[in-house]
């Protein structure tokens, strides 16, 4: 991923650096296990935990010979040690592994450490759902079907909204990360034919990593799909927030917009404009992520025991998709934390329409008062189009019709367009997700 959208925490995670000394860590336990048996000496072990080494540099300089980066990696710490004076000790590294070994069981603790990472980003991004819809919790706003205005709502149970699936998408989070918490070091197609399962257990272990129960030479990547959909998922609940934002924040509507410094520009010739950027941004990366997605989906079908037509892929899309998942976090906690809200633009909306969204309301009230239902639509609906094409107050003009008054008093009509009424159950909706 580009410098851009990297923030380095989570950077640093994925360098070449990083990754070879996951390598070294795979490396380590395993020979610390094998010693325990008396598979090799234990001196051997001591040597590769304490004495081995590498060099990013020397690693590509012997991966340009021998275009296999495991080898190029084996043979880097064997010089490593050999230049020490343990020569002997040298022979027993990578000892009844092979590449995959090293490879899935590394990535799997690159993974858990970004997942860390990411975790700690929901749960910041989720204290700012909670806080911003308990402040705006009673704050009154139109709410909108198909971009038209239906009826009214609270700007707070937005926020609520966000933070129920956020919540969703941090338990899918946490068990798809979960699932990527395995290792193998079961051998070239998955039978122990060299090192034993008991080997395995106690191998993870050490790396705080669960063993696959199965494994051909590669982990099945059903988990690694799982792993990047559920990214792809999060990144889609923060689209879908932006473009809230983003549609709030059209001249017509402006009910809310992004924070904007006294420094910053909006273009580049027109000294006005005050853009959606960061919605913009969060819109178009989430994209990203769920095109990794299908990249990862690809990558569930390999030939028989293993091929290699999934690690290209993965090298790219989980940096990626883990990189832009923080950042995108980070970008839409910081958006929200700083919303500008404006609760008198949300009330000029809400009544702009002459009480129109009411009809619904108009509508159970003539039927509760002995009209039927079907004539009381038929009814309400003349009226309300005729406001609309006219652009009539609809309240003015049902107050003046003789078939409603006969059966709704003025204190009755006053009562049906009164929009708190129906923000009435607003705060057992807080408690059906927050609690007491």
């Amino acid at each position: 991923m580009i410098d851009r959208y990297t923030r380095p925490q989570m950077g640093a995670i994925w360098t070449e650096e990083n990754k070879y000394r996951c390598w070294l860590k795979v490396e380590s336990a395993a020979s610390a296990v094998l010693a325990e048996d008396g598979v090799i000496p234990t001196a051997a072990a001591e040597a590769i935990a304490a004495k081995s080494s590498f060099t990013v540099d020397r690693i590509r300089e012997i991966e340009a010979e021998v275009r296999h980066d495991i080898i190029a990696f084996t043979t880097a710490v064997s010089e490593s040690l050999k230049t020490q004076g343990f020569d002997a000790e040298s022979r027993w590294l990578h000892y009844g592994l092979t590449s995959n070994d090293i490879v899935d069981t590394a990535q799997a603790l690159q993974v858990k450490e970004a997942s860390a990472q990411i975790r700690k980003g929901i749960e910041a991004f989720l204290e700012v759902l909670k806080r911003r819809a308990i402040e705006f919790k009673h704050t009154p706003t139109i709410g909108r079907t198909h971009g038209i205005h239906a009826e009214p709502t609270t700007f707070g149970l937005k926020f609520l909204n966000w933070f129920a699936e956020m919540e969703r998408n941090l338990a899918r989070f946490d068990a798809a990360a979960e699932d990527m918490r395995v290792g193998k070091l079961s051998g070239a197609v998955g039978t122990f034919g060299h090192l034993k399962p008991e080997h395995e257990e106690r191998i993870c272990a050490r790396l705080g990593l669960k063993p696959a129960p199965v494994a051909t030479q590669v982990i099945q990547r059903d988990r690694h799909a799982a792993y990047i959909s559920t990214l792809a998922i999060l990144g889609s609940t923060l689209d879908k927030i932006a473009v809230e934002i983003r549609h709030l924040q059209r001249t017509e509507v402006r009910e809310a917009q992004e924070y904007f410094s006294e420094k910053q520009k909006g273009s580049s010739s027109m000294p006005h404009k005050k853009n959606p950027i960061i919605s913009e941004q969060i819109s178009g990366l989430a994209r990203v992520l769920r095109g990794n997605a299908q990249a990862a989906f690809e990558n569930v079908a390999l030939w028989h025991e293993r091929d290699i037509s999934h690690s290209s892929v993965e090298r790219v899309i989980f940096p990626d998709s883990t990189i832009l998942t923080d950042y995108l976090l980070a970008k839409t906690t910081d958006l929200l934390d700083r919303l500008l809200v404006y609760p008198e633009r949300m009330k000029k909306n809400l009544e702009s329409t002459g009480g129109l969204i009411f009809s619904g309301q108009l509508l159970l009230d003539l039927a509760e008062a002995g009209m039927m239902r079907e004539d009381a639509y038929r009814l309400v609906q003349t009226h309300a189009m005729q406001s609309w094409k006219e652009d009539l107050i609809f309240r003015d003009e049902v107050s003046k019709d003789p078939k409603i008054t006969a059966l709704l008093s003025p204190e009755k009509l006053e009562k049906t367009f009164d929009y708190t009424r129906q923000l009435g159950n607003v705060d057992a909706i807080f408690k059906r997700v927050l609690g007491e």
